[in-house]
């Protein structure tokens, strides 16, 4: 076939729910009688066990999430993140990004090749040729169920029939952008050294395969993925059990989540089984066991494979991969985190003990690592719904996400830097394509898959987003009206074409002391139970407002092992104190390869202390007047004035997001 290439918009230089989930949880769900039970059995196709024999059964989310399409965003800073996404999504030349496939299928590119990562003639050692492509697909089928904008739909069904021809013209199923095609396949099967990470990249082009089969209802995606998996069951079925689990020590994404998706599109359990073997016990058993042997492992390729476990979980009801997952996330969350929520430096987990020593890195917080532990987190939450998850999500949500979008040019960071007076470097639009670059796409594409979750006969308020949920099991539209966080309260109004009863569950977050919810003007509830939902059942009648009050306070939280390092919170809001510009030409923020990142601009930069004990330190900080979510707190030893605004905010400018105290 001969498609015609999509041209792109101009684009300044530099200047869903989880259907999957859902379609398991309805089985089990109908099974049980619409019980919300967390374990069930269910009309699941049931697995041949395994050689460990430990699938037994499955298991129903108590709830779940909406259905993108259902969600839209309203006037606010998601929606403006959202915006600068869709231009960049469209600023793109599918063509670029499919020229390797083309040429390796043996048919001739429409376009040359991108750079940076997806460049043959650049690093490539890293070798994830083509995995751009995959997270492209999966954001342009998200920004399609986000806007219901036909040119993503459009982008989409472009790419699948073209890797369609790709995949026909090869014969044998794969369809991959390495610039030496199968080889390094064929030698990780083998048990010799790979270059690169084929399979990670494998996963991110079967999930865009996935996704833009379940959110646009593209048929062909699920048959080209279908034989993509048919041929990774035939390249490694003769694999013995020890030379799969070797094979798995190298980077492979979310290989047993995706084949696990592609089991219950099909219903045929060998794509269950491919998945089992996909996991990689070296990381699955020490955290049933809840052991923490994170030290030094490169962050997100584990992240991937834990969402790949919880997946698992909710088809087989196997409780170690739950356990596992479970554990992970506690240990990430409580132990290992920096204030914004998110993890490691220079990709990789560190013992908890050495904060202050990775405090001076400019390679801590990797975006895709914020961004998986989001994939995560909602997992676990539609499996048991309690506020921590939320509080998590919501905090590194605004912190880490909304955080690395450079409000100017849309473009994204790789890393968020916690050194003391450096900035935030993003890449650039078609010289860099990094990991975060496609994760980024992803990202801002999807903001309303956790605003609001549902089980039979409850809404559960997760998020104080400005946004429109149409419940259409209820034959209901909420309105979420809110600027939070700039104001600390937001309103819900029902429409409604007739008396509904259901249960309203908002989220008293564990940062605010005392919530109070208005039902039509007057006042229902003060909660006094941070970290718990407010719930209120009653029947719901067209023109029903409930309006929520949520004082956010100013507190400092300590640098994990430190007693006089301290980071800023409002609310859930992390603030970070502006730095200035010193040495910062325009543009320099823009960076082509991510391994320069902390190699330049290394000037002293002086960062002062802020006067007073850690202790009461907030005491010390004033808000400015006319300007919402900022502070001036004082410097040791100087007259001037520090200003705090949300981190999210920054951009452009360097800053500190932790700060040692010392007497003025």
């Amino acid at each position: 076939m001969n498609h015609q290439p999509i041209k792109p918009l101009d684009f300044p230089q530099l200047s869903r729910r989880q259907l999957l989930i859902s379609m398991a949880a309805s089985a089990a769900v109908a099974a049980i009688g619409g019980c919300a039970s967390n374990k069930a059995a269910t009309t699941l196709p049931q697995p041949s066990p395994l050689a460990e024999g430990r699938i037994q059964r499955a298991v129903a989310p108590a709830v779940q999430s909406f259905d993108l399409k259902e969600v839209r965003l309203l006037d606010g800073p998601f929606l403006d993140a959202q915006k600068r996404d869709e231009k960049y999504l469209l600023s793109l030349e599918p063509d670029r990004m499919l020229a390797n496939f083309r040429t390796n299928a043996g048919l001739q590119p429409k376009a040359p090749v991108y750079g940076g990562w997806e460049s043959v003639q650049t690093w490539a050692d890293i070798r994830a040729h083509g995995h751009t492509l995959g997270h492209y697909l999966t954001a342009c089928a998200l920004m399609y169920a986000s806007t219901g904008d036909k040119r993503f739909k459009d982008r989409c069904d472009y790419i699948v029939a073209d890797l369609q021809d790709c995949q026909n013209a090869g014969k044998t199923g794969v369809i991959c952008a390495f610039p030496d095609k199968t080889a390094q396949f064929e030698n990780a099967v083998a048990g010799r050294r790979v270059i690169g990470v084929p399979w990670y990249t494998t996963h991110k082009v079967m999930a865009g395969l996935r996704d833009a089969y379940i959110y646009c209802d593209n048929k062909t995606a699920l048959e080209v993925l279908v034989k993509f998996c048919d041929w990774t069951q035939s390249i490694t079925q003769n694999m013995s059990d020890a030379a799969f689990q070797r094979m798995l020590n190298t980077e492979h994404g979310g290989m047993n989540e995706v084949l696990a998706d592609v089991y219950v599109l099909t219903g045929d359990e060998k794509y269950l089984n491919l998945s089992q073997r996909f996991c990689h016990l070296a990381v699955l058993d020490p955290l049933a066991g809840r052991t923490d042997r994170l030290n030094g492992l490169h962050s997100n390729t584990q992240i991937p494979k834990i969402v790949g476990f919880e997946r698992l979980y909710t088809l087989t009801g196997q409780d170690s991969h739950h356990t596992a997952a479970d554990f992970f996330w506690q240990t990430i969350v409580n132990n290992r985190s920096f204030v914004t929520g998110g993890n490691g430096d220079n990709e990789h987990f560190f013992p908890p003990a050495d904060f202050a020593r990775h405090l001076t890195s400019a390679k801590t917080m990797e975006t895709c690592c914020s961004h998986n532990m989001l994939r995560l987190t909602r997992a676990l939450f539609e499996i048991d719904p309690v506020t921590h998850y939320a509080d998590y999500y919501e905090r590194t949500l605004y912190n880490c996400i909304l955080a690395s979008q450079d409000p100017d040019s849309g473009m994204m960071t790789y890393f968020q830097p916690t050194r003391p007076g450096y900035f935030k470097p993003y890449c650039t639009p078609i010289d860099s394509f990094w990991c975060c670059t496609g994760t980024g796409m992803e990202n801002h594409a999807k903001y309303g898959d956790s605003i609001y979750f549902h089980s039979a006969d409850a809404l559960y308020v997760n998020l104080f987003i400005p946004s429109r949920l149409d419940w259409k099991a209820k034959r209901l539209t909420l309105t979420q009206a809110t600027r939070f966080p700039d104001e600390s309260r937001t309103s819900l109004q029902i429409k409604t074409s007739s008396p509904t009863r259901f249960a309203l569950n908002i989220r008293h977050p564990g940062w605010c002391k005392l919530v109070t919810v208005k039902v039509n003007g007057a006042v229902q509830t003060a909660s006094q139970a941070p970290g718990s939902y407010i719930v209120i059942d009653r029947t719901w009648r067209d023109g029903d407002r409930v309006e929520v009050e949520l004082p956010m306070t100013l507190r400092s939280e300590f640098l994990p092992g430190s007693a006089d390092t301290v980071a800023m919170v409002y609310g859930p809001i992390v603030l970070a104190g502006k730095l200035g510009r010193q040495g910062l030409a325009p543009g320099e923020d823009i960076v082509v390869n991510e391994r320069t990142i902390g190699t330049q601009h290394n000037d002293p930069i002086d960062v002062p202390a802020l006067a007073g004990e850690p202790g009461n330190i907030v005491d010390q900080f004033n808000p400015s007047a006319g300007e919402s979510l900022t502070f001036s707190a004082p410097a040791a030893g100087r007259t001037e004035r520090l200003s705090f605004v949300p981190y999210f905010r920054i951009a452009h400018e360097r800053y500190s997001l932790y700060w040692k105290c010392a007497h003025a």
